[in-house]
């Protein structure tokens, strides 16, 4: 009896089977099928520039990743990009949602031109950058110049600290408005009744801001937290066409240092194991928000 219960339950289940399949398919070409290979090759030699070392390498190739300090450097300069990009993009993010959520003339106008940035590859933002911060005859040096800020032209990407700084700008320039989307779209499922009982008790708009709305969104500063995390530290066509990674490695983010070491010194083996490390730091941070934001 059991068994036949199992049998029409199954064949019930069959159709909706053969609909996934074509969708796991993609999923598992596109996406495990290249993690799994490049699992397997950080475990074997595979520089092209050297032919003295092939097969299995074990985990060689780990400890001279974890045990070499320009990786650490690489760490370090992501670390600073993905916090000062973070703080950024998430304070400003939800003063701007804020203030897109109330009522206004033309509110409908502002939410759709404020997703203009956001439309523009990001090859595009990056070449409209490098433009603005030329030296010699960008917009900003000129600007400047005219209003009487400078008295000479300033090399915004000489300096490994303004570097970074024009990286995070120009970053944020492009996907603040992908922040403010989702924070939007969260306050619109902030109650509304709860928000009215907050001002009838006598509470202030930092106290129902703190207390009642920032509690409800919690889900979606999970989402954007953890998309913007892994984003950031994915970060790669900004530093190619602004910095290269310079100046003295000061913008050498860990996914430009893995083109690098992939592509440049043709080092196959070290990218796959640089790549598998990235994801292993992705998946702890994720781990990490999580518990936080369940804490909180």
């Amino acid at each position: 009896m059991k068994r036949m219960v199992d049998n029409k339950k199954l064949n019930r289940q069959m159709p909706a089977y053969k609909l996934i399949c074509p969708a796991m398919l993609v999923i598992f070409a596109l996406n495990i099928y290249p993690l799994l290979n490049t699992f397997v090759i950080s475990f074997q030699w595979k520089n092209m520039l050297d032919a003295s070392k092939n097969g299995f390498a074990g985990l060689e190739q780990y400890i001279s990743v974890l045990t070499n300090s320009e990786f650490w450097n690489s760490v370090k300069v992501t670390g600073q990009f993905v916090i000062m990009s973070l703080t950024i993009q998430s304070v400003f993010g939800m003063l701007i949602a804020l203030l897109l959520n109330q009522k206004f003339k033309g509110r409908r106008f502002v939410r759709g031109a404020i997703l203009a940035p956001w439309a523009v590859p990001t090859l595009v933002n990056a070449v409209l950058w490098g433009w603005m911060l030329n030296a010699n005859y960008g917009l900003i040096n000129r600007l400047l110049m005219q209003w009487g800020r400078i008295s000479e032209p300033v090399a915004w990407l000489g300096d490994a600290k303004i570097a970074m700084i024009m990286i995070v700008l120009a970053d944020t320039w492009r996907m603040l408005p992908l922040t403010v989307l989702m924070f939007l779209s969260g306050l619109q499922s902030v109650s509304a009744v709860s928000l009215e009982a907050g001002k009838i008790d006598g509470a202030n708009v930092f106290q129902r801001f703190f207390h009642i709305i920032l509690p409800q969104m919690k889900p979606i500063i999970l989402v954007v937290l953890i998309m913007r995390t892994t984003q950031t530290m994915k970060v790669f066509d900004i530093v190619y066409m602004l910095t290269n990674g310079g100046p003295a490695n000061g913008t050498m983010v860990i996914s430009f240092y893995t083109y690098y070491t992939t592509f440049k010194s043709l080092n196959f083996g070290l990218g796959a194991t640089l790549s598998i490390v990235i994801a292993g730091i992705i998946f702890l941070i994720t781990l990490l928000y999580l518990r936080i934001l369940k804490e909180a």
